[in-house]
């Protein structure tokens, strides 16, 4: 029986493939000293079929689009990441697995993955040992703020000192540059404010218009895109999400600033999801004229810890050093944070700025009502009996199928949905959260949540590097360059490839 080796965030991404053939990976526990984990697996198209049936519907996509080429490749490699026993096999599929996955992944998709790994990382730090120093690449770091939180509990620092700690451990290793993408996401908010207000007065003659979903989650994007369509697509803000921002950011304005060009540039990304990697690759955040993707690598929280346990270095020995601003000079050295209970907070932003701007309401605080569950809750703004707005906060997949139900049917009352494809939003990412039997580790996730609920909150309209960067970089907020820049468009993809395959790579 042959076996391949897989990572463990190679592995944890691979359950989004391999739940559509009806099956989940074994118990593949977050562990950031394992530098991998084996299984194998031989299955029967019987097994296969048996247990697609059991799959609670979420398979019923990729039941369209798997070949018999497909299912003998399966059997055939036995993809490798633990014993995989008739036991294993019988689990039932976990839903949250299927979510960003379309049952398939094209060729050329298959290839951008696969460089979405520390190898790549140390690829590029060995040949700017190697080369002249003309052809070095500048190594660029974004850690998203949900990152930061994870090294926080993991260093035992408050969230400051453990970001400086981690900027000293990245630039000791060869990176030149470490931001955090808490401007970026500034950015995508105040977009996605403008956008909803500019769709909420067009709700009557735009059937499009409302309700709007929220664009910052890769994993419900893909899953909006391949799975659900024109149902939900048109309806999706096209704002683009705080690290596609980020990747214009670094890949325009800061090589100008710094004379290189944007190939020159290799950006990283630290985030607290696998999802992002997929994010990373799409077609549009690529220049065909300046040959540079915006985003060349991701990393999650997990992989960037495992490599800081691979260099052998204690939290001693590393000299704290404060992250990089895009300007250069520290205006704030103040970590700050958007409002929200662990992510970027585009719902409650959002529902200020619409509250002030169509009804002329100030509101200071807002009060969340439960559902469903936690992850399933609503904010209403009333006045004088009547409703004037009504959100919904809706993370992890049972939810959304309950949303998309409730959308199918049209009762959806909702203006605007915050969708996020992790039960307790980002801080869950698998890329940092994920314990036993793949479930998020709660008591670290509690740990997370108070040490990212400490940090201060500011507007993203207060900002004035963002200002700034709207007319030095941009040329206005309401500028065509501003409009190309900051938004993208999202599309039905369910019809499948010409050309599928089984993933076969190594992270």
């Amino acid at each position: 029986m042959k076996a391949a080796v897989v990572s463990s965030s190679q592995g944890a991404l691979l359950q989004h493939f391999f739940c559509v053939f009806g099956f989940r990976m074994g118990r593949v526990p977050f562990s950031s000293g394992a530098a991998a984990i084996g299984i194998s697996c031989i299955m029967s198209e019987v097994n296969i079929a048996r247990k697609k049936e059991k799959c609670e519907n979420c398979t019923k996509q990729c039941n369209k689009k798997q070949s018999d080429d497909a299912l003998r490749s399966l059997q055939e490699k036995g993809i490798a990441n633990g014993e995989v026993s008739e036991h294993t096999l019988a689990q039932p599929v976990l839903l949250s697995a299927c979510l960003s996955c379309d049952g398939c992944v094209s060729e050329e998709e298959n290839s951008r993955i696969s460089q979405q790994n520390l190898q790549e990382i140390y690829r590029v730090l060995a040949l700017n040992k190697k080369c002249d120093a003309s052809k070095h690449k500048v190594l660029v770091v974004s850690v998203c703020p949900q990152s930061l939180p994870f090294f926080a509990v993991k260093f035992h620092l408050d969230i400051p000192e453990a970001a400086q700690k981690l900027c000293g451990f990245l630039k000791s290793v060869g990176m030149k540059y470490v931001f955090d993408t808490t401007l970026a996401a500034s950015f995508s908010i105040l977009e996605s404010q403008k956008e909803f207000v500019l769709r909420y007065r067009r709700r009557h003659h735009d059937t499009h218009a409302m309700p709007m979903f929220t664009s910052s989650c890769p994993g419900w994007i893909r899953y909006a895109e391949h799975v659900l369509g024109s149902l939900v697509t048109p309806h999706i803000c096209t704002a683009r999400s705080p690290q596609q921002v980020m990747g214009s950011l670094v890949k325009d304005y800061f090589p100008r600033q710094q004379k290189l060009t944007p190939e020159q540039v290799y950006h990283v990304v630290v985030a607290p999801c696998f999802d992002k990697k997929l994010e990373a690759v799409r077609e549009e955040f690529y220049s065909s004229l300046q040959e540079s993707r915006d985003v060349d690598c991701v990393l999650t929280s997990g992989e960037i810890l495992h490599m800081m346990e691979q260099s052998d270095v204690s939290m001693e020995d590393i000299d704290p050093v404060p992250l990089d601003h895009v300007f250069g000079e520290i205006s704030d050295p103040n970590f700050l944070r958007h409002d929200g209970r662990g992510s970027e907070g585009f719902l409650e932003h959002i529902f200020k700025y619409a509250a002030k701007e169509l009804f002329g309401l100030d509101v200071q605080e807002i009060v969340y009502k439960t559902l469903r569950n936690r992850d399933f809750q609503e904010v209403v703004l009333e006045r004088d009996g009547e409703t004037l707005l009504q959100f919904a906060a809706v993370y992890g997949f049972r939810n959304i199928q309950t949303l998309v139900h409730r959308m199918r049917k049209g009762r959806v009352p909702y203006q605007l949905v915050e969708v996020l494809s992790c039960p307790g939003g980002c801080l869950s990412g698998r890329g940092q959260a994920e314990g036993e039997g793949g479930k998020p580790d709660r008591a670290l996730v509690q740990q997370m949540e108070e040490a990212y609920s400490s940090l201060p909150v500011r507007l993203p309209e207060t900002n004035l590097e963002v200002q700034r960067l709207y007319q030095d970089w941009l040329e206005g907020q309401d500028s065509v360059c501003a409009q190309q820049t900051l938004h993208t468009k999202y599309s039905n993809h369910t019809q499948p490839p010409s050309q599928t395959l089984i993933p076969d790579i190594q992270w």
